[in-house]
């Protein structure tokens, strides 16, 4: 029960959030997800993304479901994606960078 509790909250804090730039930014052309849940989750994506119209949010909810990098229908009013990353890649490579290590090993 707490679960399905946390994933709620989840979902609700991330579609306030939307709100709230797309506001501040005076609306917007693309949603992007990243991230393991944002990669991973179609259902989370939903939940997320239902009741979002207003802001020209659409999902196609077979391209949803596999996961495919364009989530939203193709004449959708706002652009919805699924981009994939490699975070423990960028860490690494940031703290290279920091550290002013150039070789490996």
């Amino acid at each position: 029960m707490r679960a399905a509790e946390a994933v709620a909250l989840f979902c609700y804090e991330v579609k306030k959030r939307i709100g709230a730039f797309a506001a501040a930014l005076g609306g917007l052309d693309t949603l992007v997800f990243v991230g393991g849940v944002g990669e991973n989750a179609p259902q989370v994506r939903h939940r997320i993304c239902r009741g979002l119209g207003f802001l020209g949010i659409e999902l196609d909810e077979d391209r949803n479901a596999d996961n495919a990098s364009l989530i939203s229908p193709d004449e959708g009013q706002s652009a919805v994606r699924v981009i994939r990353t490699n975070e423990e890649l960028m860490i690494a490579k940031t703290v290279y960078r920091v550290l002013g290590i150039t070789e490996v090993g």
